[in-house]
């Protein structure tokens, strides 16, 4: 029990969780607004009815009243995931300013850890993604959202969805992206940015970017987010608590009319999530990618790090974890972990969860049955629109 807790003192999410408040949060999410082809506002009956349940009016909401982060309120609304799409919100300068909060954590702790953990591997430098990022790595993006501390920041994959083939509208990203865990609930104005920045602009000359310059494939809003129960319940900003539960699916939605084309058709790929991937020893290479905000880094640009995985034990009883060297920062988190999949292809394995703010190297969890479980009902939910 020491030892889990040296090891969990000693860790935080690299990627602008949040905590608020002190009860335990839990539930599934629930859905929110669409936007129609003609870039309308579009709140279904049922939405609107259940918003005013929580007491929340629309007009209100859109106008600035989702600003309202009462505790009572956020942690009543914590069994429900509303996100009605506020146009025009996410502009290039909020993207640009949306960022980690500092979490300072003593590596020095990582003695005594549990179960079968491999020596910390040797830093491996993040290399930049040349630009264009569509044509590199089509498949990534930002998500933005707010916290009760301000705008926030993670990185988020296109993956594809069974029941929608070559037309998917699923983010796969981390739990502490949508959710706050056991002290809070779910974040607000959710919205997934693909190959945000795609030219690799330096942040100077995005002072006066315009939307299309940091989002040229659209701003894509989460009308529906699922995690594990076990980030609700366990989850926390510091510590690695939930961390091998660390991950979400985002069901996405145009901000503004897309011709009708999903995101996978917009940004011409998605990426398979292999839920067999083999045990870490077997593992001879992962590819993790994201935008990583925290110093030295600025958030505005896109990079990768490959190695071979080793393991990370948190407890005994949980999950035992994938860990890389890579000096990637906050921001990064939720990006996808890219390996050969069971059936010899590119597939995603982890994505992005936990690291020392040291920055030197990364964790993220296995994907096995309860992150099937979180993927399967989202994409069924959807089947058949």
């Amino acid at each position: 029990m020491l030892g889990a807790v040296a090891l969990a003192s000693a860790l935080a999410l690299t990627a602008t969780a949040c905590e608020s408040g002190d009860a335990a949060a839990g539930g599934e999410a629930s859905a929110s607004a669409t936007a129609s082809d003609d870039g309308k506002l579009r709140i279904p009956d049922d939405i609107r009815d259940r918003l005013r349940e929580h007491g929340i009016d629309i007009d209100k909401w859109k106008n600035g009243a989702w600003k309202n982060w009462d505790r009572d309120d956020w942690l009543r609304e914590a069994h429900e995931y509303i996100n009605p799409i506020i146009e025009g919100l996410w502009n290039p300068d909020r993207m640009r300013e949306a960022e980690e909060p500092d979490q300072g954590v003593d590596e020095s702790d990582l003695s005594g850890d549990q179960g079968v953990t491999d020596p910390t591997p040797a830093p491996v430098r993040a290399q930049a993604v040349p630009p264009s990022y569509h044509a590199a790595a089509p498949t990534a993006g930002k998500v933005f959202f707010d916290s009760p501390k301000g705008s926030a920041v993670c990185s988020a994959t296109v993956v594809k969805d069974p029941a929608h083939p070559g037309k998917s509208n699923l983010v796969w990203t981390a739990g502490h992206c949508v959710h706050a865990g056991k002290k809070g609930g779910w974040y607000r104005n959710i919205a997934f940015v693909p190959s945000y920045n795609d030219d690799g602009k330096p942040v100077q000359e995005l002072e006066n970017a315009t939307r299309e310059d940091v989002a040229p494939y659209g701003v894509w809003w989460g009308d529906w987010a699922q995690t594990s129960d076990q980030w609700i319940e366990q989850g926390g900003s510091t510590g690695g608590d939930g961390a091998p539960y660390d991950f979400a699916v985002i069901h996405v939605t145009p901000e503004k009319g897309s011709g009708g084309k999903s995101l996978e058709e917009t940004v011409g790929s998605a990426l398979p999530v292999d839920f067999k991937a083999p045990a870490v020893p077997q593992v001879e290479s992962v590819t993790a990618i994201g935008y990583p905000a925290a110093p030295p880094y600025d958030g505005q640009k896109l990079y990768r790090c490959q190695d071979r995985p080793g393991r990370l034990s948190l407890t005994a009883s949980d999950p035992t974890m994938y860990r890389i060297g890579c000096t990637m920062t906050g921001g990064s988190s939720g990006g996808g972990w890219v390996a050969t999949g069971s059936d010899g292809r590119p597939a995603l394995v982890s994505n992005t969860s936990i690291g020392p703010v040291t920055s030197g190297w990364l964790a993220g969890p296995r994907l096995g049955e309860v992150a099937k479980g979180v993927f399967d009902s989202v994409s069924e939910k959807y089947a058949g629109r």
